[in-house]
């Protein structure tokens, strides 16, 4: 969403010019979701940007809930999630980023819920066989009503499920602690395909830029020290600056942050 208000071109245009080499398409990206989804123009995007090639994917996930107590939100957005993993097998995409979904009620998760889950997952699994598409399921943050925001609880499903991978969402899970930053790289590392990127604010969100952030440098630097050799999607708000930012700004921001993931990785 950080290009949310651009066009499909543009948004790779200004990824490319920022130096970055890949970039996750969020398939509600207005210019694209609006109309229809015309998956030729992102394949034209994608021909036109060798440079950024393979992309990533980020299923739908807005006013969606793959696990709601409501079956006909439930069953649209299992839908969409797959019809996302289908287009990236379409337009060669590596990975697919997926949402787990999460109690309706803001209540702690109980046994329908991850009923609901199991069903979910299962339909994932099928389609992931068909397409040969990796689906990564991403750690969520630390709210009353979240199946997947604790280490342990992404290891077990992972465990329990051994073709299915993990986006780490580094900013998620430093809302918990920096420990169980530790923990879910001690537990889940050898499954982690795709990071997103972020720092915490001073309002103790995510989605903040990295460049000067201890913390968030700290994280990659272990990451590093790991090994881990998957992909890094930086995941920055734009709505958190006190002012809009111009393309320009945002391309030279994007810069300054590829400098630090250099600095930690390379």
């Amino acid at each position: 969403m950080f290009f949310h208000e651009y066009t499909c071109d543009q948004i790779f245009d200004y990824i490319s010019e920022s130096g970055l080499d890949s970039l996750e398409f969020w398939v509600e990206t207005p210019h694209f979701w609006v109309r229809g989804c015309p998956e030729d123009e992102i394949s034209g995007c994608i021909a036109g940007h060798p440079e950024l090639s393979p992309i990533t994917v980020h299923a739908p996930s807005l006013d969606l809930n793959p696990c709601s107590i409501n079956p006909r939100v439930a069953e649209i957005s299992v839908e969409y999630t797959i019809e996302a993993i289908r287009m990236a097998e379409r337009i060669g995409a590596a990975v697919v980023t997926v949402h787990p979904g999460r109690r309706t009620a803001k209540r702690e998760p109980s046994a329908p819920d991850y009923k609901r889950f199991e069903t979910y997952v299962a339909r994932l699994e099928e389609v992931a066989e068909e397409t040969g598409v990796k689906v990564a399921i991403e750690n969520m943050e630390p709210r009353i009503n979240t199946l997947l925001a604790t280490a342990e609880d992404v290891a077990e499903v992972l465990e329990r499920e051994p073709w299915l991978w993990l986006t780490f969402d580094m900013g998620h899970a430093m809302m918990n602690s920096q420990a169980e930053v530790g923990r879910f790289l001690d537990l889940c590392i050898e499954r982690i395909v795709n990071v997103h990127v972020s720092a915490l604010g001073g309002n103790g969100r995510p989605h903040h830029p990295i460049h000067d952030d201890p913390d968030a440098l700290g994280v990659l630097a272990d990451l590093a020290d790991r090994g881990y050799p998957g992909l890094l999607t930086l995941e920055i708000d734009d709505m958190i600056f006190p002012a809009a930012l111009s393309a320009e700004e945002k391309i030279v921001l994007l810069s300054r942050e590829l400098v630090a993931l250099k600095e930690a990785f390379f």
